[in-house]
């Protein structure tokens, strides 16, 4: 049997097709299956969370190859959650379903929020090893705002070329195209502010020891030649 439910959310009509057929009992031999375009979607929906899940350990890898430091990569990793909860603003007010589409944007805004925190946790790193700044407001308020510039430049110009993508979705052409940008644009909206309040107090209430080792890893090594 076939029917289509253009005018309703598919998820609650295969839900309720669900429902029905687990309480209804089938004669001998017979059983049922759902098809189409919704089985598709499930199978591409579960095949692009294991591949973000794989995406999201190894940049912890990459991270922790870095830094040799939990601490320090969990810190750069906290903020990819709060670009989510951008990216999720952006599909609510644009008035878009959770499709395959926004959930290639999710995968790609992981990357991109992983970088500012790179940028900027680096840099405190840099100042304390080799310019001599302490642990504490001072440092993080001086890297911070040399960090703000880059991060806010880098974050604009993603945005900026985002801007002909997030209007017009219903035009032929942008139906793949514009969840894709609603979602980073969000989440870029989101890192952004989020980032800028939030990685400073991460940092001060987790990054100090983690920041003597690595000056005591130095200090070991008589000098450390490779700036983070």
């Amino acid at each position: 049997m076939r029917a289509n439910a253009d005018s309703a959310d598919m998820s609650n009509v295969v839900e309720q097709i669900r429902e029905t057929v687990a309480a209804t009992a089938m004669p001998p031999g017979y059983f049922t299956e759902l098809d189409g375009t919704f089985r598709a979607q499930e199978e591409a929906s579960s095949a692009i969370l294991m591949l973000a899940t794989l995406s999201l350990a190894l940049i912890f890898v990459v991270l922790y190859s870095r830094y040799h430091h939990v601490s320090l990569t969990l810190m750069i990793m906290a903020i990819v959650p709060m670009a989510m909860v951008g990216g999720v603003a952006g599909l609510w007010l644009a008035e878009l379903p959770l499709s395959i589409a926004s959930l290639f944007g999710f995968v790609t805004l992981a990357g991109i929020t992983a970088r500012n925190g790179i940028l900027k946790v680096s840099h405190y790193i840099n100042l304390s090893l080799h310019e001599g700044e302490r642990f504490g407001d001072a440092l993080l308020l001086r890297g911070s705002e040399e960090r703000l510039a880059p991060v806010l430049m880098t974050t604009v110009s993603a945005g900026l070329a985002l801007i002909p993508l997030l209007f017009g979705g219903d035009e032929p052409g942008k139906e793949l195209l514009h969840p894709i940008a609603v979602v980073i644009f969000g989440g870029l909206v989101s890192t952004l502010v989020l980032d800028t309040l939030l990685t400073p107090v991460l940092f001060k209430m987790f990054g100090r020891s983690a920041l003597e080792n690595l000056t005591a890893d130095r200090a070991n090594r008589g000098g450390l030649e490779e700036a983070y």
